[in-house]
Order: C-alpha cells, then structure tokens, then sequence
C-alpha cells in the first residue's frame, strides 16, 4: 500500500495544487487532486487481467483549467459544495431572513454556485498509506451562503478494492450543506455508450422535477415507469433516447444507514461497480449534456458515455420542509460516507 504526493507546479489562489495518489496491494490505483478534490483516475483489473481506468478525466491537470472545458463544464470527478444540485431561483429563507445565491444555470443555483468547492484548492492535512485528508474553508457570504463552514474528506483505498469518502463539517451560524461527488464512470474497456452497462437501485420512489429540473418535494413510484431499477436492467432499456436519465431516486433505507445506493456491471469487462452511502438518495446521471474533447489518450467524451450516482441530501430540499434537512448549526457536525467498491461478476 502506498500515498504519493506529486506536484504539478500549479499556483492557484497562491496554493500549490498537488496530486495524491493512492495504490493498494493489489495494484488499484486512484489519483485525486486537492484541488477540488478531483479524482481524476480510477484503475482497476478488469476480468481480462488488464489495467482499466473507469472515470473519465484528463491525463494533464491542465486541461481542467481550459477554457473550452470551463465553457460546457460537467464537473469532472470533483466534489460538489456548499450545496449539490439546484436550488430553485437561487433563494432559500433560514431563522426568518432571506438569502439569495448565485445563479449560474438559468434562474437557479447549480452545485454551489459560480465558483463551487470543485474549483477550490484544498489544504491536504494528512496522508496514512493509503488514504489523504483534505480541508477547505468555505468562508461567510461565499457564493451567497451564511456561515464559516470548515469541511474535511477523506479519501481511503482498502485492500477490498473500496475507494472510501468520508466527509465531515462543521459551522459557526446556521447554514444549509449538501455534498457530493460527481465522478464519471463508464466500465467499458472500449468506452462508448453506457447504454448496455446493467444497473439496479433500491429505490421505490424518485422526486419530481419542474421544468428547470428542481425537486418539488413530490414522490413518485417508480413501478410501471422506465424509472424502474428494483430488479435491475439496462440502462438503455426503454428508456427516453433524448433525455436519458437525470433523476433523484429516494433509497429504500433508513436514514443515515450505510447501506447499498447502487450497483452497475459491464459484461465485456467483468467489473462491478457497487456504491454504499448513509445519504438518503442517489442522483443517476446518465451525461446527456457531455461533451468534452481530448480526454483521456484524445478522447471525444459524448452524451451518455458516462454515469453519475450523486449519492446526497435531495436537491432544493432547503425549499422543501418535507424532505430530510439540509440545515447544520454551530455545535453540529455535518458526516456523511460514500463508498465505491469494484468486484468482478
């Protein structure tokens, strides 16, 4: 097992970004930069014995700072902060006063704003083979949001082949938080389409969107729907060709129990990719708005070439009294564990 820290020579906000990367016994290797935590790749040992990278990323931390990048950004690998998803109109009252964010997708407040925790340099406190510490400092008033918010994320990889994210937070003033991480996956040896990958989600309900995708705190079962991912299926079974998939699917579990958010196989592969969360819903992303040029080796990244499972509090749940809180007061902390495990079939 192993942590190394590798520079990159990169000043931003007069903070060195640094890579960390972290290998188990077996060979699985992860990189993440502290610099919105990205994890920029993922490899494994696929049925064949060959080396495979399953997110989607750069092979040059530059090209994550690259205008034509910034232009259509989809967030790649990083983590998302203050608060994930959409906030409708930007605006949230908390203890009687209103607050108003930044708006960057239309009317509404996406992923924390204009310049979110993805596109922050993080302190790396600590690394302990293998596994690193990150800590940033969302300062009062930050893209709009109340309170001092101090966030740490732990990235461990076990000899089980589990990536595990552990996130705690603390405030000095009453503040909403929602965070997750926006990896992309795609378990294909030869990318493409993941429209073959078979998914499941224990998952009865999903939320309801308005027409600019915010949640509007309505359940809807997911029975007789192509929503319906008890049993498991292709993610390209019946589903809507144009949209695909963009949904918040409420978990069947108890609250705070870490317990199964998905699980999604690709035959040519053999890989199995399992993810666990104690947060009460998943966002399934099937990347209808992706399109990055140069990736990894030159690759053309396209629409539904990748899956996203937000694991998160529901999005505009701050708007939302019916849904669990997002609220995290002085002399609380805010934990949540997300973890990503790679099996073969």
């Amino acid at each position: 097992m192993n942590t190394k820290l590798v520079k990159t020579g990169k000043i931003i906000d007069g903070q060195e970004v640094i890579g960390i990367e972290l290998t188990n016994t077996k060979g699985t290797y992860v990189k993440v930069y502290n610099y919105g935590t990205i994890i920029s790749k993922f490899v494994v040992t696929n049925k064949q014995g060959e080396k495979q990278d399953i997110v989607l990323g750069f092979d040059d931390f530059d090209q994550y700072l690259s205008e034509g990048y910034r232009e259509n950004y989809p967030y790649l690998g990083a983590v998302i902060g203050r608060y994930a998803n959409r906030i409708k109109d930007g605006r949230f009252n908390l203890e009687g006063l209103d607050y108003q964010l930044a708006k960057n997708t239309g009317y509404d407040c996406l992923h924390g704003g204009k310049t979110g925790f993805d596109s922050r340099v993080w302190e790396v406190l600590s690394t302990i083979d293998p596994s690193v510490t990150m800590r940033y400092v969302s300062p009062a008033a930050e893209e709009g949001f109340p309170g001092n918010l101090v966030v740490e994320l732990t990235f461990k990889l076990t000899d089980e082949d589990e990536l595990i994210l552990d996130y705690k937070a603390t405030t000095d003033a009453v503040t909403p938080i929602n965070l997750t991480h926006h990896s992309y996956f795609n378990l294909s040896p030869d990318g493409g389409p993941i429209i073959h990958h078979h998914h499941r989600m224990p998952a009865s309900y999903y939320l309801e969107q308005d027409d600019t995708y915010c949640v509007t705190g309505k359940l809807i079962p997911v029975a007789g729907t192509h929503h319906d991912f008890l049993a498991g299926k292709p993610i390209g079974e019946n589903w809507d060709t144009e949209l695909g998939y963009d949904q918040t699917y409420v978990l069947d579990k108890a609250y705070g129990e870490l317990t199964l958010a998905s699980e999604t196989t690709e035959a040519a592969s053999g890989l199995k990719l399992t993810v666990y969360t104690t947060e009460p819903v998943a966002h399934f992303y099937t990347a209808k708005y992706l399109d990055v040029k140069n990736g990894k080796g030159g690759a053309h990244y396209e629409p539904f070439g990748a899956f996203c499972v937000e694991t998160q509090h529901a999005p505009n749940s701050v708007n939302v009294p019916s849904l669990p809180s997002t609220i995290l007061k002085p002399g609380e902390r805010y934990q949540q564990t997300t973890i990503y495990k790679i099996e073969h079939q």
